[in-house]
């Protein structure tokens, strides 16, 4: 499926462990028929380790490599595996090395039959247009690492990963780093969600999707319509 005709979202993350995998899981819940892309970039020595040490160094090569299907992708408790279990129609893991990146996820995006598909990852964002990008974060802020830092010039919204009886305080918390980061002109200006919030994340989806869905179809009927007037 043609880019045009397809709703890619994106959800980063100020750092690992912020909880982006889990909030992929909850938009496929909610979004069905959709498919997820994982993206997992490997090292050979640059971290300084054993190359076989690290999880996905043995897999890596002089072209990116996507793995598709149930078969090939799903292992219990791995994110991949907990895409499949929230619902997901397919899943595509691209492991690469960082100068493959965007070379694996337009493959991987080439792979993609659904109306709309969610890629979790920050690096991507320089290479892929996307038509709506969320960064995940916790209300008590953190480090950013670079990634996220370029990828927030991109992003549309930022989702505050917090407990549901904390979301009255997590804005206030974030609101009070936000004060302390030379991030805050970006950070300000996007849409935020808290966890309560998601039902208004998961409709903002939606209507992007609807409206993209209702521009394909116009503008496949004025090509159609090109079409017949040439023949």
């Amino acid at each position: 499926m043609e880019d045009s005709f397809r709703t890619i979202v994106a959800i980063g993350g100020f750092s690992s462990e912020v909880g982006k995998t889990t909030l992929l899981c909850e938009l496929l819940g909610a979004l069905p028929g959709w498919e997820a892309i994982k993206l997992t970039r490997g090292h050979y020595r640059s971290c300084g380790k054993d190359p076989h040490a690290c999880c996905v160094s043995h897999l890596l090569g002089d072209e990116p490599l996507i793995r598709s299907g149930r078969s090939e992708t799903y292992t219990p408790g791995k994110d991949t595996g907990r895409y499949w279990d929230a619902g997901a129609s397919a899943v595509h893991w691209v492991i690469a090395t960082d100068n493959q990146v965007e070379q694996g996820i337009q493959l991987a995006l080439e792979r993609v039959s659904a109306p709309g598909v969610l890629l979790e990852g920050n690096s991507f964002l320089k290479f892929v247009e996307v038509d709506f990008a969320v960064m995940v974060a916790r209300a008590d802020g953190g480090k950013i690492k670079p990634s996220a830092r370029r990828a927030l010039k991109v992003c549309s919204a930022l989702y505050l990963f917090d407990e549901p009886d904390e979301a009255t305080t997590a804005r206030e918390r974030f609101t009070l780093q936000l004060r302390d980061t030379a991030d805050q002109d970006l950070l300000a200006a996007l849409t935020l969600y808290t966890r309560a919030e998601l039902p208004s994340l998961i409709a903002r989806i939606q209507m992007i999707q609807a409206l993209k869905s209702s521009d394909s179809d116009i503008n496949g009927r004025s090509k159609e319509t090109s079409n017949a007037a040439a023949r």
